[in-house]
């Protein structure tokens, strides 16, 4: 299904949600504490928007994973034509999140976008995290949420469920009914509530989410004993 939306991924994205995607991944890297020399893993890269954000920190090396070769294929293309030196140096890599192909220990920072409810088992995942951040490393989580708010939660149920699925598919020409399943993805994924009791199950301090957007999607972070 990834694959098939792949080559439209980032148009779609940035059309339907009016080009807020940028703004709520500039917040997560902020959110992250990027210091000088960290090391960062983003998994669910897709084509690498975030980890590219990343490579503009002072982190000292960006690894981006992705269970999808061709969303690995337009993140090395956008990297190789990209005049921006500072996302040279990312290394992407094919990879499940709930095996990741990385030592233990190995990173200060670990992001996913807009990945974690496309996983089957998210405890597995969130398990996995911990396993390869270092102690005083920081998860942070980027996934979409359902406004409590009425008013706007009506109106973001119509456009997601309506609107979008019928324009993205549009744009993509997708025939593998991603854009139907995204939405669907959302309204049955775990609770705000479900995912920090997750996240504290690991063994992760200082547990919290944040709201962006009026509720769109929120952040979540934990630092690693």
């Amino acid at each position: 299904m990834f694959t098939a939306i792949a080559g439209s991924y980032d148009l779609n994205n940035r059309v339907h949600s009016f080009l807020l995607d940028q703004r709520w991944r500039k917040y997560t890297v902020k959110r992250a504490e990027v210091r000088p020399g960290d090391a960062v893993v983003d998994v669910a890269c897709g084509t690498g928007d975030l980890a590219e954000a990343f490579a503009r920190t002072p982190a000292q090396s960006v690894i981006g994973v992705d269970f999808t070769h061709a969303m690995l294929e337009r993140a090395k293309h956008r990297q190789n034509q990209s005049e921006d030196r500072s996302i040279t140096n990312i290394v992407y890599v094919e990879g499940d999140a709930m095996a990741l192909p990385l030592a233990d220990a190995c990173c200060d920072v670990l992001s996913i976008a807009f990945g974690l409810r496309n996983v089957q088992e998210p405890k597995a995942a969130i398990d996995e995290f911990a396993r390869v951040l270092r102690p005083g490393g920081r998860l942070v989580i980027l996934e979409f949420d359902r406004p409590s708010f009425a008013p706007i939660r009506w109106g973001h149920d119509l456009y997601t469920k309506v609107i979008m699925p019928r324009t993205a598919t549009w744009i993509s020409r997708d025939r593998s009914g991603a854009y139907r399943y995204l939405p669907r993805s959302v309204q049955t994924f775990l609770s705000r509530e479900r995912i920090l009791d997750l996240m504290r199950q690991t063994g992760l301090e200082e547990v919290s989410a944040k709201s962006l957007s009026g509720g769109i999607c929120a952040c979540y972070f934990g630092r690693k004993p």
